[in-house]
């Protein structure tokens, strides 16, 4: 009975996970990276982690992307130069063998950074869409990076991608929201080729099934809100809370290793 409920549990936090980033187009990666630690699952393995990770964040940000493209929230202009640098950056990411600690603290440092940059960046009460595309090799250089670290870390790039273009007003909320989507998605399906190819293909399909079916309710449903229900301000405001929660986790994390 406790196991049942265990996993009941599991679900429901994976789909509530699902929803409230998918409401910013984000995947998910940090939020079930927290909760998956934290099952026997993991068994203390990053490759397991970063794998089931990523499987879940292509359900989740396709279908925040297929929401957003369709209400009209999506930029290929700006958003195509951040994606062709990041691919082979998140491949090689991915395949790389790095210390999880020091890109813990990493990871810890820039979401309370951007959380804070945003929360104190005046917003717009306007609901007006716009796109101010950054010169090419800026916006090359920046998806190089941020693929490489979520290649790394196990993420989709999202977390890192959305607070850069709001901060630099290169875009509104919601076509922000749009390109994260995609952005993670090949981010991800790049992280997980990587991976696969240095021999840490360590998916379990007996396990990601219900879990893939968690997220996909809770994706459909927090995409749906976030494309046509929620203002530009609801998006932003929900996207630094994301961030803020994906940092505390991280930070907690960070103080039992130490303790």
């Amino acid at each position: 009975m406790d196991v049942v409920l265990g996993e009941l549990i599991l679900l429901v936090a994976l789909s509530l996970i699902a929803a409230m980033y998918a409401s910013v187009g984000h995947g998910g990666a940090s939020g079930y990276l927290a909760v998956l630690s934290l099952t026997v699952y993991a068994n203390n393995d990053p490759a397991w982690l970063k794998q089931h990770a990523w499987s879940l964040n292509l359900l989740v940000a396709g279908m925040a992307f297929i929401a957003y493209k369709k209400g009209g929230f999506f930029d290929s202009k700006l958003a195509i130069p951040f994606i062709i640098a990041s691919i082979p950056a998140a491949l090689i990411g991915g395949y790389l063998r790095v210390n999880d600690d020091i890109y813990d603290t990493l990871l810890s440092i820039t979401l309370v950074f951007a959380a804070w940059k945003l929360y104190k960046t005046k917003s717009s009460e306007s609901e007006e869409l716009f796109s101010n595309p950054p010169p090419t090799h800026i916006a090359l250089i920046v998806g190089a990076i941020i693929g490489l670290l979520s290649g790394i870390i196990g993420v989709g790039g999202g977390i890192f991608l959305s607070p850069i273009i709001l901060l630099f007003g290169w875009s509104d909320p919601k076509t922000t929201a749009g390109i994260a989507a995609v952005f993670i998605w090949v981010n991800s399906a790049a992280g997980l080729i990587g991976s696969s190819i240095s021999g840490q293909n360590v998916i379990e399909i007996e396990v990601l099934v219900p879990f893939a079916i968690a997220v996909l309710i809770g994706g459909y449903v927090g995409s749906k809100f976030g494309s046509e229900k929620f203002s530009q301000k609801t998006v932003r405001n929900t996207l630094v809370s994301v961030m803020l929660i994906a940092a505390i986790k991280q930070i907690l994390d960070l103080i039992g290793m130490w303790i």
